[in-house]
């Protein structure tokens, strides 16, 4: 059974920083691309950031790029987002997800990603 286990997100200050993790057990994390999407009530779910299996290769929307870092540990089975000069416009359910395509230029749409965490809430206070 794929299991993919969020951290906490949390309520911060604009200008300030944040890092979401997902741990994910029962599939083979290294044949997998993973990916940060978000989403906030009344609008699809939106890709944030999309890591190759290797980890070599990475993809940010347009409004993440220069502030947030996707990383991961095959080893630790583990997928990471830092977010840093978070804005209010940041505010979303974020959501990480494990899939079998990788983009150079986009993220696959969510379907394209069959295995997800549970979602956490950030909130940013302008």
């Amino acid at each position: 059974q794929v299991q993919m286990v969020q951290s906490r997100g949390g309520l911060v200050q604009a200008g300030e920083s944040l890092t979401l993790s997902c741990t994910i057990s029962g599939l083979n994390v290294g044949d997998y691309t993973m990916a940060w999407f978000r989403q906030v009530p009344g609008k699809d779910r939106e890709g944030v950031s999309s890591i190759n299996p290797s980890g070599v290769r990475t993809y940010y929307v347009d409004s993440a790029k220069g502030r947030f870092t996707i990383s991961r540990d095959n080893a630790k089975r583990t997928l990471s987002l830092q977010m840093d000069n978070l804005k209010p416009e940041d505010t979303a359910t974020y959501y990480c997800a494990a899939g079998t395509l990788f983009w150079p230029n986009k993220i696959p749409p969510p379907t394209f990603f069959p295995h997800w965490g549970q979602g956490t809430q950030v909130t940013v206070s302008s």
